[in-house]
C-alpha cells in the first residue's frame, strides 16, 4: 500500500510507495548542507553491522520472497520462514495470529457499449512476458481491489479526474450529473479507497480507476522510452491492485474498530470503512477507447481546470462526457472471508526492559512477486537480523529491547499491525521509544525519509554514516546523495505500518528509495514488480537495499544503544510554528477568523519545558546521574504521548495525533493541526475550528509537561 515517502516532486509514481506526490504535498523540513567526512568513520560496533550487509544474500532472499503467492492472509509458510530466518540470528521468534475479515477476487467483467450499439471488451489482464517468470504463475494474482464490493452496474458513465472531493465540486459546478453514473477515475492525489468513497457519496453507482503514462515522468512511450520488459517504460498492461478501504476514516479490520481482531471477537458494521458500490482498476491500454468515447462530450479537460486532470494517454482529451451516450457494464465478484492472518515477531531483549525500539516491514503483496512493495523492506529485515546476530556474536547485548516485525495485512489496510497495535497498546504506551517502518525499502535509487521531529537529527546524522551507490558513484554518503535529489524530512501521513504507532504517540520514522523522472519506471502493485524488474531495472545487484539496510539498522542499532537516547523533543518546536503559519495561511484563505492565542501560549510553554529538558539531559550527562540520565530517557520517550491525549479526530477518532493525520479526503498525505485545519476546510465551522484549537493547546501542554522539570 507505503512506505514510502521519496519522491522528486516532478513525478506523480504511487507509493505503498503510495501517490508521493499527493502524500507530500506540504511543507517539509529542509536540512542545511553540512561538512560530511568521507569515507564514513565508524565505531567497532557499527563496522561489524556495516560489513555483515551483503547485497548477494539480499538478493536470495528477495529471490524467496518475490517467487510464492502471498496476498494477506494465504501464505503461513513465508511467515514461518521469516521468523525462522530471525531465530537463526539470535532472535527470539514468534507468529502472532490475528482473525480478520479479508475479500478474495472470484470473477469480475467490464464491457464498453458505444451508442451505436458496438462494444468492446477490455481485457482486466496484464500481458504475461516471457523473460518474467512471476507473470506466467499459473497462481498469479488477478486484478482486483481488496475490500471492494461485490455487485454489478451498468450505467453511462462520467470521467471524474482524481476523484477528490474538490473533482466532484468541480463537475457539478460545470452541470455534469453524477447520480446513477459509473465514475471513471485517474489514479494519482488521493487514496483509491477515498476515491471510490466519493462516487459513491455523490450518488454513483461503480468506480473504475485507471493507470495514466503522465504519472511517469520522461520514461514514457510517447518520449521514445522502450516499455518493459525490453526497456524502462511503463507496460502499457500494468494493472495497479490495491485496497480501496476509506483508510483516512479507520484502518485496520473494519469488523473491529479499537479492538483486537481474534476469533471470537464481535463484529462490527463495516459500512462506515468499506465500500456500497462495485469497483475496478485497469490498465490505461484499456482505459483509452473508454476515455475516446467521450471527447467532445462535456467540457474538455483543459477547460476543466483542475489540478492533475488532464493525463497523457494518446488520443485522449480527458473530457467530462456529459451527454455522450457510451455505456459500461461492470460486475466485480468477491469472497468475503475472517480468516486468520500472521505477523512474524522476533525479540532481542535489552537490558532496560521499559525502553523498546520496534522496526517493522509488511509481507503481504497485491501478486506473486512484490520485488519493491513490500519485500524489498522484508529482504533488508532478514540482513537486519543477520548484522545484529553479528554482533550479538562479539557479546553485545543491547540497552533496549529490538523487537522486529513482519506484518501481514498491510495492504488491505495496516490490518496486521493496527490488530497487533491494539492487542499491546498498554505495553507500547508504557515502553516504546520509537517505531521504525521500512516498506518499499527500494523501487529506485532516490532516498528519502518521513519521521516524527523528534527523530529529525538522528535520522539525518545516520546518514553521513553510510556510502550510498548513486548511478554507479559510491564516493558519496547517503546523506550527500539526499541533499542532492531531496534534502527534505516528509511529514508522516497514513499509508504504512507506522500508522498506528503514530497516532498512539510514539516516535515514527518511514524510509525508503524511489524512482525520479528519469529513472526506470516503478510498476507499482502489478505484476511487473518482480524479481527480474528488480534486479534488471530497479535495483541491478540490489546495492541499493544494501545500503539502505545499513542506514536502518544503524539507526535502530543507536536508538537501542547510545545511553542518551538520541531523540530531541525541542526539534518539534520550530515545526510547530511552521504548522501554525500554515494553518494562519488557511484561515486567511477561507475569509474566517480565529483566536490562536491559546495554541501561541500552548507552543511557548512547549518551548520552554523542552529548553528544560535540554538543560536537565546536558546536567546528567556532566555529572553522570545514571538514575537521572533514566528519567530523561523517559521523558524523550513519553512526551509525544501528549500530543494524543485528547481524543480522536471527529468521525474518525482512531486518528488520536493532533499535530499531524493523514487528510480526510488524501488518506496518505497528512494535514498539521488536523481538527482545526479540517474544521475550516472541510465543514466551514469556525466554531468546532476553535474548539480543535483549544483541545490542540491542551495537547501541546499536556506533551509540555512530561517535558518539564
Amino acid at each position: 500500500m507505503r512506505s514510502i515517502l521519496v519522491l522528486i516532486a516532478a513525478v506523480g509514481t504511487q507509493a505503498c510507495q503510495r501517490e508521493r506526490t499527493v502524500k507530500h504535498e506540504h511543507r517539509r523540513v529542509k536540512r542545511q548542507s553540512s561538512n560530511v567526512t568521507f569515507p564514513p568513520v565508524l565505531d567497532t560496533n557499527e563496522q561489524v553491522l556495516v560489513n555483515s550487509f551483503d547485497n548477494a544474500s539480499i538478493s536470495t532472499w528477495s529471490y524467496y520472497y518475490t517467487h510464492g503467492a502471498h496476498v494477506a492472509g494465504t501464505n503461513r509458510t513465508m511467515a514461518q520462514w521469516t521468523a525462522d530466518r530471525w531465530a537463526e540470528y539470535g532472535f527470539t521468534s514468534r507468529l502472532d495470529e490475528y482473525y480478520v475479515y479479508l475479500n478474495y477476487p472470484v470473477s469480475h467483467s467490464l464491457l464498453l457499449t458505444y451508442p451505436n450499439g458496438s462494444m468492446f471488451t477490455p481485457s482486466l489482464q496484464e500481458e504475461v512476458l516471457a523473460v518474467d517468470e512471476t507473470t506466467s504463475y499459473p497462481n498469479r494474482i488477478p486484478t482486483f481491489h481488496g475490500y471492494s464490493f461485490t455487485g454489478n452496474a451498468s450505467a453511462e458513465y462520467v470521467y471524474v479526474g482524481r476523484g477528490q472531493q474538490v473533482d466532484f465540486n468541480r463537475l457539478k459546478a460545470l452541470g455534469v450529473e453524477l447520480e446513477g453514473k459509473i465514475a471513471v477515475a485517474k489514479y494519482g492525489g488521493p487514496f483509491r479507497g477515498l476515491k471510490v468513497k466519493n462516487a459513491q457519496e455523490n450518488g454513483m453507482v461503480g468506480c473504475v480507476i485507471f493507470t495514466d503514462p503522465s504519472d511517469d515522468g520522461n520514461m514514457t512511450e510517447a518520449k521514445g522510452v522502450t516499455a518493459y520488459p525490453n526497456g524502462p517504460a511503463r507496460n502499457p498492461t500494468t494493472v495497479q491492485r490495491g485496497s480501496v478501504q476509506f483508510l483516512s476514516i479507520y484502518p485496520g479490520d473494519p469488523t473491529t474498530p479499537g479492538y483486537t481482531s481474534k476469533q471470537d471477537s464481535p463484529r462490527a458494521d463495516k459500512g462506515n470503512s468499506v465500500p456500497h458500490i462495485p469497483s475496478l482498476p485497469i490498465s490505461w491500454i484499456d482505459a483509452q477507447p473508454i476515455l475516446e468515447a467521450l471527447n467532445g462530450y462535456g467540457t474538455a479537460g483543459a477547460e476543466v481546470n483542475r489540478t492533475g486532470w488532464v493525463g497523457a494517454i494518446p488520443g485522449v482529451n480527458y473530457s467530462t462526457g456529459q451527454g455522450a451516450g457510451a455505456s459500461l457494464s461492470m460486475s466485480n465478484i468477491m469472497e468475503d472471508k475472517y480468516t486468520p492472518i500472521w505477523d512474524a515477531i522476533g525479540i532481542i531483549n535489552g537490558t532496560n526492559q521499559d525502553e523498546v525500539i520496534v522496526i517493522g516491514n509488511h509481507r503481504d503483496a497485491w501478486i506473486v512477486g512484490g520485488a519493491a512493495d513490500p519485500n524489498s523492506g522484508s529482504a533488508v529485515l532478514i540482513e537486519l537480523a543477520k548484522a545484529f546476530g553479528k554482533l550479538m556474536e562479539t557479546g553485545w547485548k543491547p540497552t533496549r529491547t529490538i523487537v522486529l516485525c513482519s506484518w501481514d495485512a498491510e495492504e488491505y489496510g495496516l490490518v496486521g499491525s493496527t490488530e497487533w497495535v491494539e492487542e499491546y497498546i498498554p505495553w507500547l504506551k508504557t515502553a516504546a521509544v520509537s517505531y521504525l517502518n521500512i516498506d518499499v525499502a527500494v523501487s529506485g535509487p532516490l532516498p528519502g525519509i518521513a519521521a516524527t521531529p523528534d527523530l529529525h537529527k538522528i535520522s539525518t546524522d545516520v546518514m553521513k554514516k553510510v556510502i550510498y551507490p548513486f548511478h554507479g558513484n559510491t564516493s558519496r554518503t547517503m546523506y550527500d546523495v539526499w541533499m542532492e535529489v531531496d534534502g527534505e524530512i516528509g511529514v508522516l501521513g497514513s499509508g504504512s505500518d507506522y500508522t498506528s504507532f503514530l497516532h498512539r504517540g510514539i516516535a515514527s520514522i518511514d524510509m525508503g528509495a524511489g524512482n525520479g523522472p528519469n529513472d526506470p519506471v516503478y510498476h507499482y502493485h502489478s505484476n511487473y514488480d518482480s524479481y527480474h524488474w528488480m534486479s534488471t531495472f530497479g535495483d541491478p545487484g540490489f546495492l541499493t537495499h544494501k545500503a539502505m539496510g545499513q542506514y536502518l539498522t544503524l539507526l535502530a542499532y543507536h536508538l537501542a544503544s547510545d545511553s542518551v537516547l538520541p531523540l530531541e523533543p525541542a526539534d518539534y518546536v520550530p515545526e510547530l510554528k511552521t504548522y501554525l503559519s500554515d494553518l494562519n495561511e488557511t484561515i486567511t484563505s477561507s475569509n474566517g477568523t480565529l483566536d490562536l492565542s491559546t495554541l501561541n501560549s500552548a507552543i511557548a510553554t512547549f518551548t520552554d519545558s523542552a529548553q528544560q529538558f535540554n538543560a536537565l539531559r546536558e546536567f546528567a550527562i556532566s555529572t553522570n546521574d545514571t538514575e537521572l540520565l533514566t528519567v530523561v530517557n523517559h521523558k524523550a520517550r513519553d512526551f509525544s504521548r501528549g500530543f494524543t491525549s485528547q481524543g480522536g479526530l471527529p468521525g474518525r477518532e482512531f486518528f488520536q495525533n493532533l499535530i499531524f493525520a493523514p487528510g480526510l479526503d488524501t488518506g496518505y498525505a497528512p494535514v498539521t493541526y488536523p481538527g482545526i485545519t479540517e474544521s475550516i476546510t472541510f465543514r466551514d465551522d469556525f466554531g468546532a475550528a476553535q474548539d480543535w484549537v483549544g483541545k490542540t493547546a491542551d495537547a501541546i501542554l499536556v506533551a509540555a509537561s512530561m517535558l518539564k522539570t
